[in-house]
């Protein structure tokens, strides 16, 4: 049976808008803790984890909040690290992204500890690749990969315990449609592996991920951060930062299926639900469908999984 733990992280502070502090409820009324225990899933909620409140305030150096991102931080960090060692498979209900750091560096920490290799997968429509120096807005939600990557103010890079958290190649972006000037040199530059929208509409979501996927084996921990504006806001309306153009509904789910197919997810952020914006909880549901899928949800029993097909 497989064991998993539910975070909620009730904060909007590394965002751009308010409102996704509401995400983890939102999450839970649209019948996640069901979907999961359907799927045969040991299901422990631990909470909603407390920190500061959003002080809306504009930044200070070229962070926004980075003092109440820190302390959010650090708690998310604490409580993935605990369920990681009980041997749960953790789920982070933000919220918004800048909390991967949290939960990122608590994952790196835990593979070097068990000897295993980490593949990240970064579904989203932007690159959250940003420093101080190269943000537009300040907001921390903007700059998580970088901040795992080593480049921030160090009690965010340093929070695995060493920096950087992971290298940039333990990390494959996809979806990306909306990226900042200063982001595209700086991806480059580090050779951040990126599967944009235009790859996947050239070759295709199957053959993205099976590039995506590549070398993940039985000594991998892979790790699923699932931004919501990853799919096309016309059926994912409850975001802050909608990007038109994203993955459609089976294309999102085939994303989440050759994840299943895998074998190795063991750890998941889920973020930047913004109930605020959403229409009747559609987007809630939608999350809730799309786990369904990377737990086993498929239409048929194959005879063949994997990638490889």
């Amino acid at each position: 049976m497989q064991e998993v733990s539910l975070i909620g992280a009730p904060t909007d502070i590394g965002a751009s808008r308010v409102g996704c502090r509401l995400g983890p409820q939102a999450l839970r009324v649209a019948g996640l803790v069901a979907a999961l225990r359907g799927f045969g899933c040991d299901v422990h909620d631990v909470g909603d984890l407390a920190g500061p409140e959003n002080p809306e305030l504009p930044p200070v150096d070229g962070y926004r909040h980075l003092p109440e991102v820190i302390e959010w931080n650090r708690a998310v960090h604490d409580a993935t690290a605990t369920e990681l060692a009980a041997g749960r498979l953790p789920i982070l209900l933000g919220g918004d992204h800048s909390l991967a750091i949290g939960s990122i560096s608590a994952v790196a920490a835990h593979c070097r500890a068990t000897g295993k290799k980490l593949r990240i997968i970064w579904v989203d429509a932007h690159a959250d690749f940003n420093t101080a120096e190269l943000t537009p807005s300040g907001n921390i939600h903007g700059m998580p990969v970088a901040c795992l990557a080593g480049f921030g103010p160090e009690e965010l890079t340093h929070l695995s315990g060493q920096q950087p958290a992971i290298g940039t190649d333990e990390i494959r972006q996809v979806g990306l449609r909306s990226v900042d000037s200063g982001e595209k040199a700086f991806l480059f530059a580090e050779g951040v592996e990126v599967f944009d929208m235009r790859f996947v509409d050239e070759i295709g979501m199957r053959r993205t991920m099976v590039r995506a996927l590549a070398g993940v084996d039985d000594d991998t921990h892979l790790h699923l951060s699932l931004d919501l504006d990853f799919v096309d806001p016309e059926i994912a309306p409850g975001v802050g930062t909608p990007v038109r153009g994203g993955p459609t509904y089976r294309e999102a789910h085939l994303c989440m299926e050759m994840i299943a197919d895998t074998g190795r997810l063991a750890s998941i952020d889920l973020v930047e639900l913004n109930p605020a914006l959403d229409v009747r909880n559609a987007t809630a549901e939608l999350a809730v469908d799309l786990v369904e899928s990377l737990f086993g949800k498929s239409t048929l029993h194959r005879l063949h999984q994997g990638i490889a097909l």
